[in-house]
């Protein structure tokens, strides 16, 4: 009888640690771009640390994934939770010292950034050591109900920490980020095949390149999600320009946010079960389906609650999705090139979340409000369409079905 994941040791001593460097995470990135308003009063400055953050896990994304599986995945994982806490800690100690410099914020902004980029591939990719292949779409789901209940809670209490004092969401995630360190040292992976040979690193990397492009299932999914991804994260920004232009109270606009992460953390835990019900091709269809389906509706809604309502509509699927897309890949992908896997996937993914806003930005710039929004509904209808005819993700179901079966129990 195979043993739940909440009493598989490593396995819940690897989501608690993440779960509260989570909350942690999403409190100074709350926090930062406040702290650097606060001290220079330049909104430009405010966006370039963000920015850089992003800039850096994007930019490492590929070489991270290599390293990941030329070295000690949990070593890896370690070095990075300690590197984040010792860069948090030079923070907390300039604010409280009076001597916190933009160049210093954006130096701590790019070490986070990396060390994410590092650590990410790396927790993908021991994930199916830690956890039966039975039991991986409930921890790929678990996974994603963790970071999204890191990210309602942490933004609260950055706002709220910020409030009280400067250095206090800082001070937050640097404590975080040692419990988590704490539970790594812990932590027992099993032993990977020794690597017999190896090859000049960046053809490595041209290993995990080659690996995703060759793999048509990867290829067709990522190329979905990617577009998906662009169009939706512009509907959001549009949709808060329409709202403001409508009248919607900050309060409102604010609920309409939280929901997003409502959604997706409900959607994350019977994500497991609807994967069984579903199958792997209605799986990922029916995200692009009800996204195609209430996209459009924002052009009717003025209440900012409805509206709120609507995005945890369109994001309780997701998970469903990602979580049958992620273990199909991970059970596909040999141990030796999973790190490379993970790293070159959020790469392609992480730069159309990152454009997507520039799109509704540009949208916005030269059309009204309520026509950006029907020209993000035609875009994710036009992928939609793809994903309902392609012949790739109709037989998704059988080639997922060889690589292994889900299990809810947790």
């Amino acid at each position: 009888m195979t043993t739940s994941l909440a009493r598989n040791r490593n396995y819940t001593l690897l989501w608690g640690g993440q779960a509260l460097a989570e909350v942690g995470f999403s409190a100074t990135l709350i926090a930062f771009p406040l702290l650097v308003l606060a001290i220079t009063g330049s909104p430009a400055a405010s966006g370039l640390v963000l920015a850089v953050d992003a800039t850096a896990q994007l930019v490492a994304g590929v070489p991270a994934g290599a390293l990941v599986d030329r070295l000690d995945r949990r070593r890896i994982m370690l070095a990075c939770e300690a590197a984040q806490a010792v860069a948090l800690a030079s923070l907390v100690v300039a604010l409280l010292g009076g001597v916190a410099a933009v160049w210093h914020m954006v130096l701590v902004a790019a070490v986070l950034g990396v060390c994410r980029a590092l650590f990410e591939p790396a927790e993908d990719a021991c994930l199916p050591r830690l956890v039966p292949d039975d039991q991986l779409a409930t921890a790929v789901a678990m996974n994603a109900a963790r970071s999204s209940l890191g990210q309602m809670a942490g933004t609260a209490l950055g706002g709220a920490l910020f409030a009280v004092a400067r250095f206090l969401p800082f001070l937050l995630d640097l404590i975080t980020h040692c419990l988590a360190f704490v539970a790594l040292v812990f932590l027992r992976v099993p032993p990977r095949e020794p690597v017999t040979q190896r090859r000049h690193f960046v053809r490595e990397m041209g290993d995990g390149l080659r690996w995703v492009w060759q793999r048509r299932e990867i290829r067709v999914t990522a190329f979905c999600a990617v577009v998906l991804n662009l169009f939706f994260t512009a509907f959001y920004l549009v949709v808060i320009v329409l709202a403001e232009a409508r009248g919607v109270s900050s309060g409102a606009i604010g609920v309409m946010a939280a929901m997003l992460g409502v959604g997706g953390v409900l959607g994350a835990l019977v994500a497991p079960r609807l994967h069984r019900a579903l199958g792997s091709y209605l799986s990922i269809a029916s995200v692009f389906w009800v996204l195609t389906a209430l996209t459009p509706v924002a052009y009717f809604v003025s209440d900012g609650y409805v509206m709120g309502g609507l995005f945890a509509l369109m994001t309780f699927l997701a998970p469903t999705a990602n979580t049958t897309i992620s273990t199909h890949q991970l059970l596909l992908t040999p141990d030796s090139l999973r790190g490379r896997l993970s790293g070159v996937l959020s790469v392609v993914v992480g730069a159309a979340g990152a454009l997507g806003p520039a799109l509704g930005g540009l949208l916005t710039e030269f059309l009204a409000a309520d026509r950006a929004v029907l020209v993000c509904a035609v875009g994710i209808a036009l992928v939609t369409a793809f994903v309902t005819v392609s012949p790739t993700l109709r037989r998704y179901s059988e080639s997922a079905e060889r690589e292994g079966v889900v299990s809810d129990e947790v």
